[in-house]
């Protein structure tokens, strides 16, 4: 709570909104066959770059240790969203990798993304929706350390 009124606070308000817009990304993709993937198999798959990731920066980045991320990342290879190739940079290291099954299911995502987005713009306006965009952009300079 922030305020002597009962205000939630910023953080709390933002994670409410993410909940949503994750419940709608799920709910797509389980109508769209993806109904194996986990919120959790799912928070560490959104952080795989478009070159590939290591295990150890995807559990940093999740804030989870390197040991769930490779059991993670295992359980989304086995289902085939993603595989693992050498990294050209470091031969003792491999990159998690989108794999075809797991673009599909980022097509899925992003539209789902998308009709959330609209449903909130029809609901905020644009205006409001461009404000919210922007605090939130600016916000970000310092509350995200991946960006």
């Amino acid at each position: 709570m922030a305020g002597d009124e009962g205000e939630l606070n910023l953080g709390l308000l933002c994670f409410i909104a993410y909940r949503a817009m994750e419940s709608g990304v799920f709910d797509a993709l389980a109508a769209a066959g993806y109904d194996d993937l986990t919120v959790a198999q799912g928070r560490v798959f959104a952080r795989i770059g478009p070159d590939g990731t290591r295990v150890t920066d995807l559990a940093e980045q999740a804030r989870i240790t390197k040991q769930t991320a490779g059991f993670l990342v295992e359980q989304l290879e086995r289902a085939g969203y993603v595989h693992r190739t050498p990294d050209p940079t470091d031969a003792r290291a491999r990159l998690v990798r989108i794999a075809p099954r797991g673009e599909a299911a980022v097509a899925v995502a992003r539209a789902a993304e998308a009709r959330v987005d609209g449903e909130w713009t029809r609901h905020l306006g644009a205006r409001g929706t461009r404000e919210l965009r922007s605090a939130l952009t600016r916000l970000r300079e310092v509350a995200d350390p991946y960006r």
